[in-house]
């Protein structure tokens, strides 16, 4: 099932509403990467509310597509990790560490605008 991708402003919003497959994984991966330069992003939110489950292809792809977005010279905020999903990967020892993660939509949007400011600070992108 094709992921939503909502444009607003210079942030990508993809809302996941059900368990991907590896291959809808990919073609959000591909979308996302060719909507970046489509668009200028500066940032993608990643909402993953609606997800019980979170397999580890899945959670490797959400880590490349944050190196990636980084690559194209935005950033990437992954929300909505719900409680038993952050356990399971602790337990499986999957990490995203090197991934901006917030609680909901809304501190994303936030973490996203707050990394935009320091770019601009640091007299980057």
């Amino acid at each position: 099932m094709p992921v939503p991708i909502l444009k607003q402003g210079a942030v990508l919003i993809a809302s996941i509403q059900t368990a991907l497959t590896d291959t809808d994984v990919l073609r959000l991966q591909d979308k996302l990467m060719e909507q970046i330069g489509r668009y200028r992003s500066r940032g993608i939110v990643v909402d993953v509310t609606a997800l019980d489950v979170m397999d580890s292809f899945v959670s490797r792809s959400l880590r490349g597509i944050a190196h990636m977005t980084r690559l194209r010279g935005a950033e990437t905020v992954i929300v909505g990790i719900q409680p038993e999903v952050a356990f399971a990967m602790v337990q499986l020892g999957t990490s995203m560490e090197d991934v901006h993660t917030a609680l909901d939509l809304e501190e994303g949007l936030a973490l996203l605008e707050s990394l935009g400011g320091e770019a601009e600070r640091r007299g980057g992108s």
